[in-house]
């Protein structure tokens, strides 16, 4: 199906997860899009399966990149304009490290895992908007990936929070430097988005996306199911289309951070 507005997208973090399930959603809607990610494994065989429906380095184009290191930024902006003809509409900074979530007590975090977090979740989503704004113009947008977990948390989620949280005040700030310009800047805030089965593994199992998710899980949202990848879509493309828009924060969560949690 073709895109009433073709526009062309650069997403990190798009070997698998979010980022994967919304290249391939996007490229599904006629659009044009450069996926990033720093995991091999997962970004060729991604790019494989879009192959089988759209043409690579055509509709869509791929480097391997480590938002931790600013040439392989620059490198991928490079090869990203090569794609688009130097015309961006949308940087989606999607990427995180979550290799700590819920992994240590706080009094053990490193200091090599905290920057790991911040350089990665923070760092990296300030040096692609600033690497990629000689190819957006008026009317184009950054949309960065922050998380509920800004502002509500369970335990050892330091880093993660704190990057996620730091997110919105980079959106904000953003969104008034870049004003001048034309372009806007605006969050996403997933809550539980199911996206296990947008994997390599996942794919050689042919794993469904219900497959582990309970009734329970479902009822816990006041939506009355978890997450899907196909409702960020929906938030992606409204922050993309909505030029009256700019400096938001949209929650993707069921409803979730609105239900209260009384102990049983």
């Amino acid at each position: 199906m073709a895109a009433a507005v073709q526009r062309n997208y650069l997403i990190t973090g798009s070997g698998r997860g979010i980022g994967r399930g919304l290249s391939r959603l996007l490229l599904g809607k006629g659009h044009k899009v450069f996926l990033l990610d720093n995991n091999e494994e997962e970004l060729s065989n991604t790019t494989s399966l879009l192959s089988k429906t759209h043409r690579a380095g055509k509709d869509f184009d791929s480097s391997i990149c480590n938002l931790r290191n600013p040439k392989d930024i620059a490198s991928a902006r490079d090869k990203a304009s090569q794609l688009f003809a130097g015309k961006l509409d949308c940087v989606i900074n999607n990427a995180a490290n979550t290799n700590a979530v819920g992994a240590q007590n706080l009094a053990d975090i490193s200091l090599e895992d905290w920057n790991a977090s911040i350089e990665t979740n923070l760092t990296g989503p300030m040096l692609v908007s600033q690497a990629c704004l000689p190819l957006l113009s008026k009317g184009s947008c950054i949309i960065h990936m922050s998380s509920t977990r800004a502002f509500m948390s369970e335990p050892n989620n330091e880093a993660y929070s704190a990057t996620k949280a730091g997110l919105l005040g980079l959106t904000q700030s953003m969104a008034v430097s870049l004003a001048p310009q034309g372009i806007r800047c605006n969050a996403i805030l997933p809550g539980w988005i199911n996206v296990t089965n947008e994997c390599k593994q996942a794919d050689e199992s042919r794993q469904a996306w219900e497959e582990g998710l309970t009734e329970e899980d479902h009822g816990w949202h006041l939506t009355g199911r978890v997450g899907k990848v196909e409702d960020v879509l929906k938030a992606v493309e409204y922050l993309a289309e909505s030029d009256f828009v700019t400096g938001a924060e949209v929650v993707v969560d069921g409803g979730v951070t609105r239900k209260m949690v009384y102990p049983e």
